[in-house]
Parts: structure tokens; C-alpha cells; sequence
């Protein structure tokens, strides 16, 4: 499963993959360059972030360049959140929180967005829920009103909740179901998280789904959602003054309905085996191994690990110039393509991910023993300077024309924020990452590249390419 959902079609699904790389960790060549941390480098000018009385975080990040805003809400609860048996309810809430208010029912909010040229979605990862629209700045006063109205004004009925399931469900059909890599995905990630939520889909597990009800929606509506438990970030044509004002006159009329307390999941054991699976589906083309392996986010690591690990994902299997590449596909001809890619943004525990894909006549454990053995001789033979440099510069680089899009620069402070980051560490980001010497990268691989700390799976097309060479 991806480790966020979109709810629909949007004009930022292009830069979705610099903030969390939606979807893109089930392996497959685009992985490698999507899985970055969102805590990427953003301007450290003019950045402001203060709290109103209500608890409710704000974040402005002024952008200049044209009169329009991004307006992001976001909540401190994701699918790893969920009850026990709820599996789901986080993703199916956000479908529902477009059902209406008294005050604003069935889809005015939408209809007023789209009146005024604008656009909106909403997305659900494991550790938050979001909701944004993007207008030009004369609206933003609007987009407060129907958002704050919507915190704890929601108004359900079995006559909306019936029909939104069934196309929950059918996004589960389409997402997961019927496409063999997630599925791989999914059940790779249940088998590396024993005991931590991040085991679930997001999207939830089918059976589980099926029995959500309105009740179950407002009973976890209730609990999380909440100004306390919320982050507000706008990006645009605006100013901080003008933001608090707004702001103040809107989100700071809503009372806190629920008492938040501090996010505590049932956390990971040691993990001292490795697991493995297949998946045999016959619309499998090309057969491919994934692994992943449990490693700090940038939230849990010491000082300095998450970024060493977001250079050795790069080094290690970024583009046609990494490790991984030139070993497998270049030099040994064993493989059609093989990378590597870190998700560093987690409130918890993450993964660090490598995945390849045979050439005809290489069967998937002589790939996957390959694979062990490239990585061995990368941590025998060290980085190289040229390596290293290519790797923190364009690292660095990336993140600098990521400041593009206002949206972008919404999410790296919105998904910080709702997993235990700072401004301060988004904005020191590509200081740290200039600091990551050749020793921290290879460390780095010797301590959490261990297969004991790994599931590995492999998708084929039927039962007779399962070989039982593995070692």
C-alpha cells in the first residue's frame, strides 16, 4: 500500500511523491527517487509559526510570486491511530468530512471552491490526515470558514455513510485488489511490523472496511478532530500578520472538543529473523523481489542517522549512477533495474527499501543473492568522494527546485509537524545533509541494512518460478 491516499484527481499529484511519495515504496524504478524525507530544505526567511489560544498550530510560509494561497489543514491522526478492528476508518472519515455541516451541507464547501476556480483534496497517510485547497488569495477567508465549520461541525447520515463506503471499497478494489504490486507491498509491510499499527494498510483491511459504520466514523471523528490536534499551513501571497488575523476570527471560534494526549503505539520488538513470501498473480509481466528493512525515521533517529540514510538511499540505488545499478544492471547483466529508497518521515519506526527486477534467465534468488552480495562489497569498499558529492548535492539541489510549488513547501512543514518535527528541522535539513560524511553512510549500512531486520517478497506470475535456492 502506498503510505498516503489521495481522495481524488488533483493538480498536485505531481509533486504528491516530494512529500511522501504516494505510493511509490511498493518498488519498481520510480521508487528510488520518490522516497526522500518531506523534511526537505525549505527558505528560512520569513517563515512564521505561532498557536492560538484554542491549541491550533499555524504555519505561514509566504510566497510572493503570484495572488494565490494554499491552504492545508492538518490532523495528528492517521491509519496507525485506528482502534483495533477499525482498520480503515481514518481513510473512510476523510471521505466523509465532505458530506456536509449544518450550515454547509451535502457539497457546498466543494462547489464553492471549484466556483471560484480552485482546487482541493485530501490525503491519508499512517501518521496524519489532510485536507487543502489552493485559490487565489481574495478566498482565503472562505476556505477558513467552511474548514473551521467542518472541524467539529460534521453531520452524517446512513444515507451519505452507505454509499461512500461502497466506494471506499471499490478504491480498495482498484488500489490494492486488482494490482499485484501493492498487494506484494501490502503484505510485505504485515510481515515486517510484528507488533506497531504500521502493519495495516492505510486503506484498511478489506473485512474490516466492510463492517465500518456511521457510528464508528463519528466515534473516531469525535476523538481526533479537534483544534488541539490540528496544524494549519498556508503558503502564498500573504503575510503572517494576515494569516493571524484570519485565522483568529475563524479557527480560533472552535473549542476543543476532545482531550489529546500524547500518540503512543504499541512499538516493535527485536526483530532477530528474516521473514519471506511470494505473491503469484498471473497478470505479473516482469517478476520482481522487494525488500524492506526496519530502520529509524527522522523523528526517532539519533542525531544524524535519518540523514545518513537518506544519502545511502541514494548512493546506494538512486538513478543509473548508483551502486545498485551499475553492479546488477551494468556490470553482471543480471537485472533490468534495481534501486533503493528511505522513507524518513514517521512519527515511529520506517523503512529503508531496496527492490531489483531479473533479466531473463536470472531467476529471483540468484537476483536477490546478488543483491546481498553488491551490498556487502558497497560496505567493504567505502564511498567514494565523487559518490558522496553527487549524492548530497543533488539531494540538496532537489529540494531547492521543490520550492516551486507552494504545495510542496505546505507539506514539508504540514507532514513534519504532524510527526513530532520543527520548522527548525525542515529548515536545517540541507545543513545536516552537507555534514553526512562517507564513514556515517557506510555505518549506516552496516548497522540497519542487517536482514534480520528485513522482509522480503517476491512477485511472480505463478507458483513454478518459486525456486528453493534462497539462502
Amino acid at each position: 500500500m502506498p503510505n498516503q491516499l489521495t481522495t481524488s484527481t488533483s493538480i498536485l499529484k505531481a509533486i504528491a511523491c516530494l512529500a511522501v511519495a504516494a505510493g511509490l515504496h511498493l518498488g519498481g524504478a520510480n521508487a528510488a527517487a520518490a522516497q526522500a524525507s518531506v523534511a526537505q530544505a525549505a527558505p528560512k526567511s520569513d517563515v512564521s509559526y505561532f498557536k492560538l489560544a484554542n491549541g491550533l498550530e499555524v504555519v505561514v510560509v509566504p510566497d510572493r510570486r503570484a495572488p494565490v494561497v494554499t491552504h492545508m489543514l492538518w490532523y495528528k491522526v492517521g491509519a496507525a491511530d485506528e482502534p483495533p478492528g477499525k482498520s480503515g476508518i481514518a481513510h473512510f472519515l476523510e471521505h466523509l468530512l465532505f458530506k456536509g455541516t449544518q450550515k454547509n451541507p451535502g457539497g457546498r464547501f466543494s462547489q464553492t471552491v471549484a466556483a471560484v476556480g480552485g482546487q482541493e483534496n485530501a490525503f491519508t497517510s499512517s501518521d496524519y490526515t489532510g485536507y487543502y485547497q489552493r485559490v487565489s488569495k481574495e478566498h482565503l477567508r472562505t476556505l477558513m470558514d467552511f474548514e473551521a465549520d467542518r472541524m467539529t461541525g460534521l453531520v452524517l447520515t446512513d444515507e451519505a455513510v452507505v454509499p461512500e463506503l461502497k466506494v471506499v471499497l471499490e478504491e480498495q478494489s482498484q488500489r490494492v485488489a486488482n494490482n499485484p504490486r501493492a498487494r506484494l507491498g501490502e503484505q510485505i509491510e504485515a510481515a515486517l511490523f510484528l507488533n506497531h499499527p504500521y502493519g495495516r494498510p492505510l486503506i484498511g483491511w478489506r473485512h474490516e472496511i466492510e463492517a465500518l459504520t456511521r457510528e464508528d466514523a463519528l466515534a473516531f471523528y469525535r476523538q481526533h478532530y479537534s483544534p488541539n490536534n490540528a496544524v494549519l499551513v498556508v503558503a502564498g501571497d500573504v503575510t503572517a500578520d494576515e494569516v493571524r488575523a484570519l485565522a483568529e476570527e475563524t479557527y480560533g471560534k472552535v473549542k476543543p472538543v476532545a482531550q489529546i494526549g500524547p500518540r503512543r503505539r504499541p512499538q516493535e520488538p527485536p526483530h532477530v529473523s528474516p521473514r519471506f513470501l511470494s505473491l503469484a498473480d498471473a497478470r505479473v509481466q516482469q517478476p520482481s523481489m522487494q525488500r524492506s528493512y526496519l530502520v529509524p525515521s527522522a523523528t526517532t533517529a539519533k542525531p544524524g542517522e535519518s540523514e545518513s540514510l537518506d544519502v545511502l538511499a541514494y548512493v546506494l540505488g538512486h538513478g543509473n549512477t548508483s551502486w545498485l545499478y551499475r553492479k546488477l544492471v551494468v556490470e553482471r547483466d543480471i537485472a533490468v533495474g534495481a534501486g533503493s529508497w528511505y522513507r524518513g518521515t514517521a512519527l515511529d519506526q520506517t523503512i529503508f527499501g531496496i527492490y531489483g527486477s531479473p533479466k531473463p534467465g536470472t531467476t529471483l534468488s540468484q537476483l536477490e543473492q546478488a543483491m546481498d552480495t553488491a551490498i556487502a562489497e558497497f560496505i567493504a569498499a567505502g564511498v567514494s568522494a565523487q559518490d558522496l558529492d553527487r549524492a548530497k548535492n543533488r539531494l540538496i539541489a532537489d529540494s531547492i527546485y521543490a520550492r516551486d510549488s507552494q504545495a510542496t513547501m505546505a507539506r514539508w512543514f504540514g507532514a513534519a509537524l504532524t510527526t513530532g518535527g520543527t520548522i527548525a528541522s525542515v529548515q536545517g535539513w540541507p545543513d545536516r545533509i552537507r555534514a553526512v560524511s562517507a564513514a556515517d553512510v557506510i555505518n549506516a549500512a552496516k548497522t540497519w541494512l542487517d536482514k534480520r531486520r528485513s522482509a522480503t517478497g517476491y512477485l511472480i506470475k505463478d507458483a513454478s518460478q518459486l525456486e528453493d535456492k534462497r539462502s
